[in-house]
Order: structure tokens, then C-alpha cells, then sequence
């Protein structure tokens, strides 16, 4: 990972780190951040500015690297005994996987699952889009989509696939008592949404309202509000 913010975090998180480059640029502005790493027994290694940049995907390197461990874990680790987790299937956009993972942290999901063909979490873009929600919850990744749902389903999980078309609007009074248990919500693909097998597996097909004009929403602008109104659901309301 690279950048100062997604560096602070693995340290201060469960994930080993094992290395730190940095240029002599970096060092200066994050003194407290390698204080961090020496603490922990991570070895730091200064780079040139030329080096930083060859160890970056970006296009404006921080001159801040690190090495560390795979963060993902068992699919049961996720699912078993969790009351909220958002399923990422097939999704190929880094960016988006990394947002949903950053959604679902700030929304206080017990997890994310990627399953079938969705974009590796550990991708540098993920990673960076993120901000550092990997390092905060549980991360799994399976391959086998059919089998996601049912490990849903079987650790008591409500399974709700967004789709444009789904029968249930997101807002439809009967909604609100599903959302308020434990539930998986379920983001298909970009370009493509979840596909026919998981919208037929999925317990309920939800549609978020699009009353505009604009054709669609953006995948992890609609994870975002299905995410929220899960937390609303199951947010006491009070008077003044």
C-alpha cells in the first residue's frame, strides 16, 4: 500500500507489516507515522525520489510505501454470527470494490464478502479507495457465488440483491422489518448487475427509486444508500 493514510492504518491495525519505504521527503512530513513502524519492529528502508516513484501506481507518488501481509480471511469468519455484511459479486472497477468496502466500515457492516469474479481487495486502487476501512472489518474472497448465499443463509442472513428492476422498493413499508434483522446485501456487477443466478437465489430483489432523470446510480453511490437505510432501519427514533 502506499500513501501516509493507508500506511497509519495497517500499522495501527491487525495486518503485519513487514517493510516501510520512504523518501527523505516523506520522513520529514511523517515523523510520527515512522515512530509508529520502529515501535512495531517494522524495518524502514529510505528510497530515493526515483525509487518511491517506481514502487507507485499513482500518478503524484507520496514517497510513502509499505509490504505487508494478505488481509483477507475465511469465509465463515465473516458470515458466522453476523447481523450485517455487504456481498461484492462481480464487480471488476477497483474503485468500486475499495468504496463499498469504505461504505460498509463507515456503516458498521461485520464484513464484506467478494465473491465470484470481483476485482482482487488488494489491488492498489482498492486499497487507496478504501482509505484504510480494509484494515477495519473482515475481508473474505470465494469464488463460488451460489455458495456465498447459502453460507448466508445458513449463518441466518437475509440475502437482498440490488437491482433496478427488483420487485421491492428500497423505501416499501415491508421492507424496513427485513432490513431491522440480520441481513447480506448483495452488489452485482457495473455494467451488468448481479445476473440471473443470484437474483434468483436472493431472498428479495430491492430497487432503489431513481426519480429523476438520471439512468441509473453509480454501483457504490446505490451500496452506499442501501447500506445507510439498513443503519436507519435499525436506528431508534427519538423525539425532542
Amino acid at each position: 500500500m502506499e500513501g501516509a493514510q493507508a500506511v497509519r492504518e495497517a500499522l495501527d491495525g491487525d495486518v503485519t507489516v513487514h517493510e516501510v519505504f520512504v523518501t527523505a521527503t516523506a520522513a520529514d512530513r511523517n515523523p510520527d507515522l515512522l515512530d509508529r513502524a520502529a515501535a512495531r519492529g517494522v524495518r524502514i528502508g529510505p528510497v530515493t525520489d526515483e525509487a518511491a516513484a517506481a514502487l507507485s501506481e499513482t500518478v503524484t507518488p507520496q514517497g510513502l510505501v509499505a509490504v505487508c501481509d494478505l488481509v483477507d480471511v475465511p469465509l465463515a469468519d465473516v458470515v458466522d454470527g453476523a447481523t450485517f455484511v455487504a456481498v461484492c459479486a462481480g464487480i471488476s472497477d477497483p474503485g468500486n470494490v475499495g468504496t463499498v468496502v469504505r461504505v460498509a466500515d463507515a456503516a458498521g457492516c461485520g464484513g464484506v464478502v467478494l465473491a465470484g469474479d470481483t476485482v482482487d481487495p488488494h489491488n492498489g486502487k482498492a486499497v487507496r479507495a478504501s482509505t484504510g476501512s480494509l484494515f477495519h472489518l473482515p475481508v473474505t474472497r470465494d469464488r463460488d457465488v451460489p455458495g456465498v448465499l447459502d453460507a448466508c443463509r445458513d449463518a441466518g442472513l437475509a440475502t437482498l440483491v440490488a437491482d433496478g428492476r427488483g420487485e421491492t422498493g428500497l423505501y416499501d413499508g415491508g421492507l424496513a422489518d427485513v432490513l431491522a434483522g440480520p441481513v447480506a446485501w448483495v452488489f452485482g456487477s457495473e455494467a451488468h448487475g448481479a445476473g440471473r443466478e443470484v437474483l434468483d437465489a436472493a431472498d428479495h430483489r430491492v430497487r432503489v427509486p431513481v426519480l429523476g432523470r438520471a439512468e441509473s446510480l453509480n454501483l457504490a453511490t446505490a451500496a452506499a444508500v442501501c447500506l445507510y437505510a439498513t443503519v436507519a432501519a435499525r436506528t431508534p427514533v427519538t423525539c425532542g
